[in-house]
């Protein structure tokens, strides 16, 4: 019968899009760390101007994407963080106790605002 409840079924809801905004994020971190090293290497190796200024061009996308990730995530967090707060007498259900350990292990003070 619990998971009927409109309540759970808000807080997996919300649960779910901050770990996918989190996710995301990290995914481009990642990736913009990937393609600064490639283009390192191209710089090192003295390869082709053209080559090496589109690696740039496709460095400074994948840094562009970070900080709309971060606001995203930030934003899902406080969504979160404001349903748990509201649905506290949900504390026992196994999704509140979900939410809660995510919102615990996402610490927005080292996303790097």
């Amino acid at each position: 019968m619990a998971a009927a409840d409109p309540r759970i079924r808000q807080i997996k809801i919300k649960t779910g899009v901050l770990k996918r905004n989190e996710k995301e994020m990290k995914m481009y971190q990642k990736e913009a760390t990937a393609e600064e090293a490639k283009l390192e290497k191209m710089k090192a190796e003295a390869g082709d101007e053209y080559v090496i200024k589109k690696q740039g061009e496709i460095l400074a996308e994948s840094r562009m994407m970070i900080p709309d990730c971060r606001k995203r995530v930030i934003a899902a967090h406080a969504d979160l963080t404001n349903l748990l707060a509201a649905e506290e007498e949900m504390k026992e259900a196994e999704e509140y106790k979900t939410a809660q350990a995510l919102l615990i292990e996402i610490k927005l003070d080292e996303l790097g605002q």
